[in-house]
């Protein structure tokens, strides 16, 4: 007995022996009033200090575990041991349909398997080597000091305010309209966008989006019972007149667009076309839930404003916003800004679901943006990821042979292929020779985009870059010529 204690390093010792024992007692090795070894015993028996058995016996006791009889040692109290017949469900019967879909659309479970070793333009996620956080712990001690006690307490469904004013004006500095409107702090854009479709009214079931589009909004759409019908993107943004003819001919609940580096295809729609947008859905008075996705991240020419900045005083724009892809997406903190009553309703679906977003989060992402480091940081890191983003569209065009390359920035180029080209059939001979990426077809609405695929490149390294474009354009020629 006591032999299979096992020392995990980095964790107080007292604390591994005190749980040590409890299990000993819960799975029935140690009896109700057996009696313990002598805090001398079992610190030579172990290799441990004797004051680490004392303070572990202290806790028993404290707890009930064991106790005491003067002169003879301690022994252990009535512990309830956990023997029950034997239950076996079948839960695959007690999964919804909802849940089974959810599962069938997880790409993580379903999508592709690689190792570290392996060069991977999966990911479209900001490079942890550029993190602050040197800043951000400077961030966080700063913050702890002004008001700890508050920010490890319960916070509100709305969200932390002083959070909630630096991203109203973060708003109203990209030209948005911020009178009458108001915000909800999110966990990342994923719940905003989440909250959202549990609070609208489905009328009719359908949305409208760009083809392709984010595969989390589809998944999303497609959870909640929406139909889709996707609009393909020309080289400065979304068909209009095809949107036009759609509107036109079908009733919607919604329009999702996300104008700024559009994921997949990372374009940036225009000017011209964000006022034909917004002229069009004002003309049918139809929401739009605007996608805020990585629109710090240009690297050539002026920032675009967003959706919401053209809308005005109107209040048909729905933002949802999230500093996710570009600082550090562990804070899985987002945001939705829209009017002031929608906001109203969205905050008791929001208390309802997750009660509130971590204040401690919120408190100390506050002080980082408002300390200014995210400008600094965003100098830095726009700097890195441009370079990346030059090197991969060059060696792109060089080694890839395709029909046409999209991106006007971000962390991520869109490729097309030739129609014949299957990009699964692609992915599956990368895999073998060590390099994978994201096939395009996930990313649409229907079935098409066969042909498309994804590589983000914010994660790797300049030869891992190069390396891996050579790998599928190798592969591209040995397999389909060209």
């Amino acid at each position: 007995m006591f032999k299979d204690f096992k020392i995990t390093e980095g964790r107080p010792l007292y604390i591994q022996l005190k749980e040590y024992l409890i299990r000993m007692m819960t799975n029935g090795h140690l009896l109700e009033h057996q009696k313990l070894p002598s805090t001398r015993e079992l610190s030579s028996l172990l290799a441990i200090s004797r004051n680490t058995v004392l303070t572990a016996y202290a806790d028993l006791e404290q707890e009930g575990m064991i106790y005491a009889v003067k002169g003879k040692g301690h022994f252990v109290s009535h512990v309830e041991t956990f023997q029950s017949p034997t239950i076996e469900l079948n839960w695959t019967e007690k999964i919804n349909e909802q849940t089974f879909l959810s599962e069938k659309l997880d790409l993580m479970k379903h999508g592709v398997r690689w190792n570290k070793e392996m060069i991977s333009f999966t990911s479209i996620a900001p490079d942890e080597k550029l993190f602050d956080v040197e800043n951000f712990k400077k961030a966080f001690l700063n913050r702890m000091s002004i008001e700890g006690d508050i920010v490890l307490n319960y916070g509100y469904a709305k969200g932390y305010k002083p959070l909630i004013d630096y991203l109203l004006n973060y708003m109203e500095i990209k030209g948005v309209d911020i009178r009458n409107k108001d915000i909800l702090i999110t966990n990342g854009f994923t719940e905003g966008l989440d909250i959202l479709l549990s609070t609208l009214n489905k009328k009719n079931g359908r949305v409208i989006c760009e083809n392709p589009t984010h595969h989390a909004a589809l998944k999303l759409f497609r959870l909640h019972g929406y139909e889709i019908d996707g609009i393909e993107m020309e080289d400065d943004g979304v068909n209009v007149s095809e949107l036009e003819k759609c509107l036109s001919k079908q009733e919607y609940d919604f329009a999702y667009f996300i104008p700024s580096y559009h994921n997949p295809t990372g374009i940036v729609t225009s000017s011209q076309k964000r006022k034909k947008i917004m002229d069009l859905f004002s003309a049918y008075q139809l929401p739009i839930i605007e996608d805020g996705f990585n629109e710090e991240l240009r690297y050539s020419g002026s920032h675009q404003a967003p959706l919401a900045a053209f809308a005005g005083n109107g209040n048909n724009v729905i933002y949802i916003g999230s500093f996710s892809k570009i600082l550090f997406p562990g804070l899985r903190v987002g945001w939705i800004l829209a009017d002031k009553e929608l906001i109203y309703y969205l905050e008791s679906m929001k208390r309802a679901r997750t009660v509130h977003t971590s204040t401690l989060d919120q408190a100390v992402l506050y002080q980082y943006l408002n300390d200014g480091y995210f400008e600094k940081y965003i100098k830095k890191a726009k700097a890195v990821y441009k370079k990346k983003y030059e090197l991969a569209v060059h060696y792109c065009k060089q080694y890839i042979p395709c029909k046409r390359i999209t991106s006007d920035g971000g962390l991520h180029l869109f490729i097309e292929l030739d129609y014949n080209i299957d990009s699964q059939k692609l992915l599956e001979k990368c895999y073998q020779k060590g390099v994978v990426f994201s096939t395009g077809n996930v990313f649409y609405t229907d079935s098409s985009g066969q042909h498309t695929l994804r590589l983000g490149f914010s994660r790797l390294n300049e030869k891992e870059i190069i390396q891996g474009i050579k790998i599928i354009g190798d592969t591209l020629k040995n397999n389909y010529g060209g």
